[in-house]
C-alpha cells in the first residue's frame, strides 16, 4: 500500500538517513510529500505498521531490474539426445562420442539411448554394454546420473556434465 491507501492511524516511519519514529499517518504523508517521495507500507503486520519514505517508481524499476538480472544469470538445463543401436560400429560410436563430449563441454546434459527394433530386444545385454562403454568413455567430461534403464523398446542413460 502506498500514500493515501494506507488506512491505519499510526505508523513507524523509516527512511534513508532518518531515525525510525512513530507518527500520525497524515504527518508521515506530509513529510513524504515535502521530500518529493512516497510513503510505502513495508511491514503491515508489525505493531504499528512500518512505512518507508522512498521513490516508489524508482523502487519498482530497481526490483524489475534485479529480477531481470537474476533471470539472466540462471542457467537453463538443456538435454541433448544421442541414439545408438545395439550393433553400432566403432566409427559411428566414436563420432557420436565426440558429439557427446562437445555437448558436455558446453554444459548440457546428454541423454544416450539404445533403440531396439523388432526382435533386437533380445540383445538387451549388448545395449547395456554399449551404454556403459559410452558412459565410461565420457568419465572425464561428465558422470552418469543413474545406471542404464529399460523403457519400452529403449534403454537409456543420462550423463550430467562435471562442474
Amino acid at each position: 500500500m502506498i500514500n493515501e491507501h494506507i488506512d491505519v492511524p499510526m505508523v513507524r516511519v523509516v527512511g534513508d538517513g532518518m531515525e525510525p519514529t512513530i507518527m500520525n499517518t497524515k504527518e508521515a504523508l506530509a513529510q513524504a510529500y515535502d521530500e518529493g517521495m512516497d510513503l510505502v507500507m513495508i511491514s503491515p503486520n508489525a505493531n504499528p505498521p512500518v512505512c518507508k519514505i522512498i521513490e516508489y517508481q524508482k523502487y519498482l524499476y530497481e526490483q524489475k531490474k534485479k529480477e531481470k538480472e537474476r533471470k539472466a544469470n540462471s542457467t537453463k538445463v538443456v538435454i541433448k539426445e544421442i541414439r545408438l543401436s545395439p550393433q553400432t560400429d566403432d566409427h559411428d560410436f566414436e563420432f557420436k562420442l565426440n558429439h557427446a563430449k562437445r555437448f558436455l563441454k558446453e554444459g548440457n546434459k546428454v541423454k544416450v539411448d539404445v533403440f531396439f527394433r523388432g526382435r533386437s530386444i533380445v540383445y538387451k545385454e549388448q545395449g547395456e554394454a554399449q551404454l556403459l562403454k559410452f558412459a565410461e568413455a565420457l568419465m572425464e567430461y561428465g558422470k552418469p546420473e543413474a545406471m542404464p534403464r529399460l523403457e519400452g523398446k529403449r534403454m537409456l542413460i543420462i550423463i550430467a556434465p562435471k562442474k
